[in-house]
């Protein structure tokens, strides 16, 4: 699992991808953290979830991701905005994570 991060000129994320070979190990993982959907929204606030995410590369994986739209990369303006949703986002993903880590990994 790795906690990420992004931008470009039309939105920033944040994002819980599961990132496994074994697709019954990657699919359990989820259902443990989606079991826990109430809990996790009052860590992040809303946010969106995909079991069999597509990356560029074409490898599929499980993504919880958070967007604010509206702001830029490459406008220095929204260059603050960013950084606190940032900030604030991941920050509600790794305490969530840390918190129920022993649940999420008991598999």
């Amino acid at each position: 699992m790795a906690f990420k991060f992004s931008a470009d000129n039309k939105k920033a994320e944040v994002s819980l991808d599961i990132e496994m070979k074994d697709e019954i190990f990657r699919n359990a993982y989820y259902e443990k953290i989606w079991s826990l959907e109430d809990i996790l929204k009052d860590f992040t606030g809303d946010f969106h979830k995909e079991e069999y995410f597509t990356l560029e590369n074409g490898k599929i994986i499980s993504r919880i991701w958070i967007e604010k739209h509206g702001v830029s990369i490459f406008n220095k303006n929204t260059w603050q905005e960013i950084f606190e949703f940032f900030v604030d986002k991941m920050d509600g993903f790794e305490r969530f994570y840390y918190e129920y880590e022993d649940f999420i990994k008991d598999i």
